[in-house]
Formats: C-alpha cells, sequence, structure tokens
C-alpha cells in the first residue's frame, strides 16, 4: 500500500486535524444530529469552494512561504471566527440596531429563520445590502482580469477583443457601476435600493482601495530589486496587502454560503463549525495548488475560476431577488473550472515535446524582494 505524499501530509495536516476537532466539537455541543450537520455544511463548504482555492492560488504563488504560512494560520482564523460567526453578529447588530450583546443573544436563541425578529431572519433580510457588496468585489475582480493584457488566453473570441476594449482608463469601474444601478433598480426591494448602492459602492471602493495599496508597495519593492520581478515574490508591505486582498476575496465568496447555510440549520455554532471545517480545507488546497505548480502546468485553469468569479458575482446580485440554490452556484463555477482543466491538458498534449518537456530546473531561481 503506497505511503500519501509528504507534500500532500505537510499541506492537509491540519485540516485533517481541525476536522477530527470540528466533529468532535460539534458531537459535544449537539449530539449526532450535530456531528451530521457539522459534516454536511463541511462537505458543502468544500464542493461549492473549488474556484475559490484556485483564485487563491493564484494570488498566493506571489507571495513568500511566510505568508503562505500566514494565510494557513492567521487567515483561517479570519475565515472562520471573522466570517462564519463575528461577520453574521455584526451584519444583524448593525442592521437590527442591536448591541453586539443582544446580537449574540438573539443568535444563541436559535429561531426559526423563518420568523420575523429571529437571527436567522434579520440576517437574511440584510442579504440584499451583504450581495452587492460581495458582488461588487468580485465583479471588478473580474472585469479587472478580463480586461488585461494576457500572455495566452482560453476563450479567444471573446478575450482578445475585450483585451483591446480595456484599454479605455477605468473601465471596469464604469461597467461595474452600471451593473450595480441595474441590479439595484430591477433586482434590489424596494426599500433597500438606497443600502444596495450604498453597499455596492462600498464594495467597489474596498476593491480599489486594496488592490491599488497592493500594487503601490509592489512597484516600490519593484524599484528596491532592480525591477527583476519576473518570478518575484512579494514580501513585506506588498504581501501584507495581497494578503488583506485575499482575505476579501475570501470573504466576497463566503457572504452567501453563511446566509445560506440558515437553509440548514439557524444555530451559529454550528454553522460556524462547519464552514470553518470546510475553509481549512480550502485553504489546504490553495496552498496545495501552489506547491504542485498545477496553475503552470495547466495554465487554462486560472480563467477558469476568473470566468467562475464573474458568474458568482452575477448570481450574488441576482439572489437580492430570486433564489439560487448554492447547488447551481457550485455547478457553475466547477464546470467552468473543469472545462478550462480539460482546454488545459489539450494544450498541453498538442504541444512540441520540446516545451512540454521543460521543468521547473530550466527555470530561474525566483527572486524574494525585500521590504525595508
Amino acid at each position: 500500500m503506497a505511503e500519501p505524499h509528504p507534500t500532500f501530509l505537510r499541506t492537509f495536516g491540519w485540516s485533517l486535524v481541525i476536522a477530527v476537532l470540528g466533529l468532535a466539537g460539534g458531537f459535544w455541543y449537539g449530539g449526532t444530529t450535530a456531528l451530521a450537520v457539522v459534516a454536511i455544511l463541511a462537505v458543502l463548504e468544500i464542493s461549492l469552494s473549488f474556484d475559490n482555492a484556485v483564485v487563491n492560488a493564484t494570488i498566493l504563488q506571489k507571495m513568500s512561504p511566510y505568508w503562505q504560512k500566514i494565510f494557513l494560520t492567521v487567515g483561517i482564523l479570519i475565515a472562520v471566527f471573522g466570517m462564519r460567526l463575528l461577520f453574521p453578529l455584526l451584519v444583524v447588530g448593525v442592521t437590527a440596531k442591536l448591541s453586539p450583546a443582544e446580537a449574540l443573544r438573539l443568535a444563541m436563541e436559535k429561531g426559526d429563520p423563518e420568523t420575523p425578529g429571529t437571527y436567522g431572519y434579520l440576517l437574511n433580510d440584510a442579504h440584499p445590502a451583504i450581495a452587492a457588496f460581495g458582488g461588487m468585489f468580485l465583479l471588478m475582480l473580474f472585469l479587472g482580469f478580463l480586461f488585461e493584457e494576457k500572455e495566452i488566453n482560453w476563450l479567444t473570441w471573446v478575450e482578445r477583443p475585450l483585451e483591446k476594449v480595456g484599454k479605455l482608463d477605468q473601465l471596469e469601474v464604469v461597467i461595474a457601476l452600471a451593473a450595480l444601478a441595474i441590479a439595484a433598480y430591477t433586482l434590489a426591494p424596494a426599500d433597500k435600493i438606497s443600502t444596495v448602492l450604498l453597499s455596492g459602492i462600498l464594495g467597489l471602493i474596498t476593491f480599489l482601495l486594496v488592490n491599488g495599496l497592493g500594487e503601490l508597495f509592489n512597484l516600490e519593492e519593484d524599484e528596491e530589486t532592480g525591477g527583476n520581478t519576473q518570478l518575484a515574490v512579494a514580501t513585506g508591505k506588498a504581501a501584507f496587502f495581497l494578503f488583506i486582498y485575499l482575505e476579501f476575496i475570501d470573504a466576497s465568496f463566503s457572504f452567501d454560503g453563511v446566509v445560506g447555510a440558515f437553509a440548514i440549520t439557524s444555530d451559529p455554532i454550528i454553522i460556524a463549525i462547519g464552514l470553518g471545517v470546510g475553509a481549512m480545507f480550502i485553504r489546504s488546497l490553495t496552498v496545495f495548488l501552489v506547491r504542485k505548480g498545477t496553475l503552470s502546468e495547466y495554465v487554462f485553469l486560472e480563467h477558469g475560476a476568473m470566468w467562475a468569479i464573474g458568474a458568482l458575482a452575477v448570481l450574488l446580485l441576482i439572489t437580492m431577488r430570486y433564489e439560487v440554490p448554492e447547488v447551481v452556484v457550485g455547478l457553475v463555477g466547477v464546470g467552468l473550472i473543469g472545462l478550462s482543466l480539460i482546454s488545459s491538458i489539450i494544450r498541453k498534449r498538442n504541444m512540441p515535446d520540446d516545451e512540454s518537456s521543460e521543468t521547473d530546473d530550466d527555470l530561474p531561481e525566483p527572486q524574494t524582494t525585500q521590504s525595508r
């Protein structure tokens, strides 16, 4: 019997430990029923977030091993306790004008999400604003990728013309604002239009701010290293803002899942444990993709993930009026990534031997940028 690959164990070891602890904690908290719900939520999070892992990997590969470890440690604390537990409490507290203690008390009552005044009901009522913020953030990420010049195109009949159009300054901002206006006045409830507009604009501003700061500090480090950045990895301030950028992307992916989890259970503790276990595996998968060089080997995976982001952004806006099952969202993402993987395999097989046989040993060593 073959032994597990050391890279696999090193990358997924903590995820397996957290999974065992999470399942044990669920059983201790609520018996076999809670144990089963934790397992269901974890599997749901993993199966629906593969596109998240691919997108995260495209950013994480630009960061040093130290910051990759930060992503797996500090990052998972933010993902579990920040996004899966504290964020819903904050949203309910702000929208219902409750104190943190009152919001926590309401959450622990585990009321029926269909009953007005309960924690789940209030969180669902805030969904249009949450969807607008996350949808705009992800839409800006997708449009930025779509309009930038790329060495390799996947859907050439779409991507190449859009690259030319993308030379227009701030085109992605104009399109995102137009999409927000259309969504607010056609999809948002009548009493939520102003809230949706404000939330969407905040999502757009957040993207521009975090992305802009990351690029600014990255340019500063490029100057310090003489511009030798072909294979450079970010450290210092540039890596820090890449990490923040990564956390916002992860948060945008999780918005809909956190609200949707109340369709399975109204217990915020069980939701945090189940989604947290799944989030840990997604983070480990992200690091595994980076360490195995999967993105460089299957060159269209990033394209498929970015198109999946665009689809998710649109679906988030649609959910302001219509219910979209998470299974549909997951199938769209997995389908696009699957198609991009198939395209990558076909391209790899059709490449000349001298190109396809190129290995990492043939490439120059990465240059790590240093911050002051």
